[in-house]
């Protein structure tokens, strides 16, 4: 099936775009200060995955740093549209119609949507608590979209297996098994984190982590689908 090799290769450059954009935009605001003409924005060294020194958002909404991030999120929104496309043909090739596929879609293309808007709006300032909450939940529907689709396509995968069994390595299905459900368990137990004032480093930190999560999702895609010729 020409689609699944798709997929294998399209999978694993949304690891790839995102992860150099946000290291790259990380290394460079605490390491080349002298490209940021506001000195103000410059962060001292800092590890955010560990220490949680700086938002992700925080490394990527400056100039000079917003021209690699902006551009590498609507380049990883476009492929995660075009992945859970594929996905969506390949369900329908190897089973048939699915209860599970619409809502896939739904929340796999949704995530990309909320990924663009976010992307659109960052490092653009208005100070309304409004205009403020609306980037909030934009960036939070993106999370639980994206978490909510892949637990969907895991479930919908285990349900069909028995038919995916020589296209995918199954060790690798289950290794996506593991990490959705340590994503939805991290975020159920963030929730009084997030939601009190305070911890601003602690709240940094979970979100460089609970990002590379999201994305190793698509690492291990790559390696569970089997080259076809």
């Amino acid at each position: 099936m020409s689609t699944i090799n798709k997929v294998k290769s399209i999978s694993i450059w949304i690891f790839v775009v995102p992860f150099l954009a946000i290291n790259t935009c990380l290394i460079l605001i605490t390491t080349f200060h002298d490209l940021f003409p506001n000195k103000e924005h410059i962060i001292h060294f800092t590890i955010p995955y560990i220490d949680g020194g700086a938002s992700i958002s925080r490394t990527a909404r400056v100039f000079p740093t917003y021209l690699i991030f902006k551009p590498a999120m609507f380049l990883t929104a476009y492929l995660l549209i075009r992945y859970w496309l594929y996905i969506k043909d390949i369900i329908l090739n190897t089973n048939g119609d699915h209860k599970n596929i619409r809502k896939i879609l739904f929340f796999g293309i949704g995530s990309a949507i909320c990924l663009v808007i976010h992307s659109i709006f960052l490092g653009i300032k208005f100070d309304y608590d409004l205009y403020k909450l609306f980037r909030r939940v934009i960036m939070l529907a993106f999370i639980i979209f994206e978490v909510v689709a892949q637990a969907y396509l895991v479930i919908t995968f285990y349900s069909i297996k028995n038919k995916l069994l020589s296209f995918i390595n199954i060790k690798f299905l289950k290794l996506k098994a593991i990490l959705v459900s340590f994503l939805i368990t991290v975020m159920i137990l963030s929730i009084p984190i997030v939601s009190m004032p305070g911890n601003k480093h602690v709240k940094h930190a979970l979100e460089w982590d609970f990002f590379l999560g999201v994305i190793l999702f698509y690492v291990l895609t790559f390696f569970m689908w089997k080259k076809q010729k």
